[in-house]
């Protein structure tokens, strides 16, 4: 009887230009497709979930229209540390802290300055360009979050289990891309690959960036947080 032969599933990530000098920082792990929704699991390269990990995934469809959100300041930290919008989407900053902060962002998606302020929230920023947006405050260095802005038909972040289960795509191979805030310094780098409308698709990043530190409250804001 002659014995099996074991067949191996051809490769199907898909590398750029861009991306091929990259192919040491992220490893995917296609799983079988089966009969169900897509879903994505981003996690690290030891095997740890990635919460807010944004997945864009590119096919034909319309642009998604703009929102409104917000990001607002609690306990000295930004709420929520991952936002992802469609261009031409404004957010606004309130800030629900009872010290000032001074939000700003130097990125080349979107500069802007928001002078120090309190309750008075100022008027929300338009985000008319694709790209990462990193936010900082000039008052407590230890503050930051991302914004990014998408042009693809479909961009959300993974859950706390670094799992996001996808929405019904058209019927073939589409274009996804994966960024993380620790995926690379630069807030520039994305893994690219390929994906179906039926595949469970895992992927690992490497991570280099270094976690933020954690905050520090003053002896006046941790009292306020115990009362709270």
């Amino acid at each position: 009887m002659p014995k099996p032969t074991l067949r191996r599933r051809p490769f199907r990530g898909f590398i750029s230009a861009y991306t091929a000098p990259l192919l040491a920082l992220a490893v995917i792990i296609l799983i079988v497709p089966n009969a169900n929704a897509a879903q994505i699991t981003i996690s690290s390269s030891d095997g740890q979930p990635l919460e807010n990990a944004v997945v864009e995934i590119y096919y034909t469809s319309e642009a998604n229209p703009p929102q409104e959100e917000n990001i607002y300041q609690r306990d000295a930290t930004f709420h929520p540390k991952v936002l992802t919008v469609p261009s031409g989407s404004h957010v606004a900053f309130p800030n629900q802290d009872t010290t000032r902060h001074h939000v700003y962002s130097f990125s080349p998606a979107k500069t802007f300055d928001l002078n120090l302020y309190l309750q008075e929230t100022p008027p929300p920023v338009h985000l008319d360009q694709a790209g990462i947006v990193v936010l900082g405050c000039n008052i407590h260095d230890h503050m930051q979050a991302f914004i990014v802005v998408s042009d693809a038909p479909y961009a959300a972040t993974t859950d706390a289990e670094g799992i996001l289960t996808l929405p019904a795509l058209p019927s073939g191979e589409h274009r996804v891309r994966v960024w993380h805030p620790r995926l690379d310094d630069s807030q520039q780098v994305w893994w690219e690959g390929i994906i179906t409308d039926t595949d469970q698709l895992e992927v690992r990043l490497e991570l280099n960036a270094l976690p933020p530190p954690a905050p520090t409250l003053s002896p006046l804001q941790q009292r306020f947080k115990d009362a709270t």
